[in-house]
């Protein structure tokens, strides 16, 4: 069996990398290559759906250079209940 994600291998199971170590590798991850990547591995592995929901969500905390509030807009499939894409979205001031 190959490592999910490489995690490390111990006493018989695969051991997850702690939030902050996640965290930390997003941050430092190009958002736009991360979604090309979630969006090719969803049209390969992914269920078709009939339908999507467009649902947001504004990110605490999340400050702008503009001094603007962030949200994240994303596409959810109806019947498969996976997420096909996210995207940030900033309104007019």
């Amino acid at each position: 069996m190959t490592p999910f994600f490489r995690c490390r291998y111990r006493n018989g199971k695969y051991w997850v990398p702690s939030e902050s170590i996640l965290r930390d590798v997003l941050i430092r991850v190009d958002p736009v290559e991360l979604d090309q990547a979630f969006q090719n591995w969803n049209a390969h592995y992914g269920a078709v759906d009939e339908s999507l929901a467009i649902d947001g969500k504004t990110m605490r905390n999340a400050i702008d250079e503009s001094d603007r509030q962030t949200h994240i807009m994303s596409a959810i499939g109806h019947q498969s209940k996976q997420c096909y894409t996210q995207k940030k979205w900033v309104p007019c001031r």
